[in-house]
């Protein structure tokens, strides 16, 4: 079995609260699912309607439309939302934040592009994955690296990879994509309700397709930089900090003792609640179990 939950998070959110003078809640998982929804809808109800809510986001990437459920699920419970990230933020997690109306994060902050992936196995069975940048910019290899023109290059391209990829999968991909554009347009209405559709355009086009790899590890400044409403704030970022290295110590597969063995791969807690679930190999769905928080 996994290590039991030992570590406390209620007395480091109740500090962070203060700080911030709002409530506070962590979400962290290894992957963004819509799993997570109950669970959260608990905690949000017991929290009541709030006007400021600070998420303490720590995900590695996960589904599309998760983070949008998510996003919209958080949005009722505040009037003014904010996420708060210490380290790893990336992909589906990335995308979570554009709902919020501000974006909190330190120095070791890892956020990433928002490229859909494709995800399939190779000749040996091992799991690959390739971006829709993998697949767009085949013309480009074509020209650049063999000489062909451009439209040499664009016929070149779409013959091999309707060899390689059966044509119904490339049109799933192509809508995929086409979704995740537009999820990013809608939840970034609530980060920036005063910008121009077309600077929202500008942001989520880059978010999508402005870089050589789907892990390129983007920092607070760089979504700054891109228009994004990013804060600093060192008291919280410290508190955030020591959180994170307590669910870095406590979620994820790599934690676990062997490759059958269960692992914690999601919490949810606030000051009062901390739910954890527990994932095997051998089950479909995780096992939540649930602790309350001494007030101390």
């Amino acid at each position: 079995m996994p290590q039991p939950m030992t570590t406390d998070l209620g007395p480091g959110l109740r500090e962070l609260e203060q700080c911030r003078r709002s409530k506070a809640l962590v979400l962290c998982a290894s992957h963004l699912d819509l799993d997570l929804l109950p669970r959260l809808h608990d905690c949000l109800r017991q929290l009541g309607k709030v006007e400021r809510l600070d998420v303490l986001l720590q995900a590695r990437g996960g589904e599309v439309n998760a983070s949008r459920r998510i996003a919209l699920l958080l949005r009722k419970h505040c009037d003014h939302l904010g996420f708060i990230v210490p380290f790893h933020c990336q992909s589906a997690a990335t995308l979570l934040t554009l709902a919020g109306d501000e974006i909190l994060a330190g120095d070791l902050a890892l956020f990433s592009p928002i490229d859909p992936l494709l995800h399939g196995g190779g000749a040996d069975g091992t799991p690959s994955a390739l971006s829709c940048q993998d697949i767009r910019r085949f013309g480009s290899l074509c020209q650049d690296w063999f000489g062909l023109d451009q439209a040499e290059a664009q016929q070149q391209a779409l013959a091999l990879l309707c060899q390689s990829v059966f044509p119904p999968t490339l049109t799933a991909f192509y809508r995929s994509t086409q979704e995740v554009k537009a999820i990013a347009k809608a939840l970034l209405t609530f980060q920036l309700p005063g910008a121009d559709e077309e600077a929202r355009e500008r942001i989520v086009e880059t978010l999508m397709f402005g870089y050589h790899s789907h892990d390129y590890a983007l920092t607070g400044e760089e979504l700054q930089a891109l228009g994004l409403n990013l804060c600093r704030d060192a008291e919280a970022e410290a508190l955030a900090w020591q959180l994170s290295v307590s669910l870095q110590d406590l979620v994820g597969g790599g934690l676990r003792q062997g490759p059958e063995a269960p692992w914690h791969d999601a919490l949810i807690a606030t000051n009062e609640r901390q739910l954890l679930r527990t994932r095997t190999d051998a089950a479909l769905l995780g096992q939540w179990e649930e602790r309350g928080s001494a007030h101390g």
